[in-house]
């Protein structure tokens, strides 16, 4: 019988049979021994299932994944799957507690863009946010984390062609437009711990009960709530792939040369560039150079794209 997995514990696999039938089921001895992409079974796989007279079950085989949502495993030296068969990534980041981190909302675009999936951004909290700010871009040394606030980096992303959604679990902002978007298909909620991932579909789906953290008074972070990734049902028909968050996130599998074609704020100048494989890093005569001169870059997009090649090349 063929089903879905939608999360594990201690070996034991709970899956979802075509049938809608939910199961616990154990690893086929061989499986275990099996070369993988970085994990042999994971959230989002289509397996096949073996069930007993005893009420026992085991997954026997592992269906080729048409997508996988990779990064990079503690330490860089392997690869972490977090999910598979996902049809878009969804990014979360907060307005504020804790305050969103360029650098890390365009590795996690990367992630999706490299793994060639669906992307939105959601900034959410925004209740927190004054209904008349000032401008909220902070001067300073050009780092990406310290170059734009809330109102800047949703302008960044919806020029740069990204639907971005604004919400709130609070006031209720944006919730609908979020249920539209995960009641199709299998989206994958990713961001760092804090954001709201919980609340914001606790808000949807207020069945589901999921826990929510609260931050760290010391360091102002997030605290982990989901320990392991799963796959949740919604009524809608949708699936949603939440996994735990993280404060950063390491592009795996994506090679120098790659890069640049995981940043379309690049793609108009490439074909300015003097020399066939610039990096736009050092070449002379660089069309992105030329463009990120004229300001039809953003300086935090570039140091973002230069910080990940620097790590493909260090890896």
């Amino acid at each position: 019988m063929r089903a879905t997995v939608y999360g594990s514990r201690g070996g034991v696999y709970r899956v979802c049979l075509d049938s809608g039938e939910l199961l616990e089921a154990s690893l086929r001895g061989r499986l275990k021994q099996e070369a993988r992409t970085g994990d042999r079974v994971v959230i989002g796989d289509s397996v096949d299932v073996v069930t007993r007279p005893d009420g026992s079950a085991t997954i026997e085989a592992v269906q080729a994944r048409r997508s996988e949502i990779i990064r990079k495993g503690p330490g860089g030296r392997r690869p972490k799957v977090l999910a598979a068969n996902v049809d878009r990534l969804v990014v979360v980041a907060a307005a504020a507690r804790p305050e969103p981190g360029q650098f890390l909302l365009d590795r996690l675009l990367v992630i999706g863009e490299a793994n060639h999936l669906d992307l939105a951004l959601v900034m959410n909290k925004t209740d927190l946010i004054p209904e008349d700010p000032e401008e909220d871009s902070t001067p300073g040394d050009g780092r990406p984390e310290k170059g734009l606030g809330f109102r800047s980096l949703v302008l960044l992303y919806r020029r740069l062609g990204y639907p971005v959604l604004e919400t709130s679990a609070v006031t209720g902002e944006g919730l609908d437009a979020l249920r539209d978007l995960l009641c199709s298909g299998t989206s994958a909620l990713v961001g760092p711990s804090g954001v709201g991932k919980s609340s914001l579909l606790n808000a949807i789906e207020p069945g589901l009960g999921l826990r929510i953290g609260e931050l760290s008074h010391k360091k102002g972070h997030g605290r982990h709530t989901t320990v392991s990734s799963r796959l949740i049902p919604l009524e809608c028909g949708g699936l949603v792939a939440d996994t735990p968050g993280f404060s950063d996130a390491g592009v795996w599998g994506v090679e120098q040369r790659e890069l640049e074609e995981c940043f379309p704020d690049f793609h108009p100048f490439r074909e300015e560039c003097q020399f066939r494989g610039c990096t736009h890093l050092h070449e002379p005569n660089c069309g992105v150079q030329a463009a990120l001169a004229r300001n039809e870059i953003e300086v935090g997009r570039f140091e973002s794209y230069r910080g990940l090649v620097q790590e493909a090349v260090d890896s």
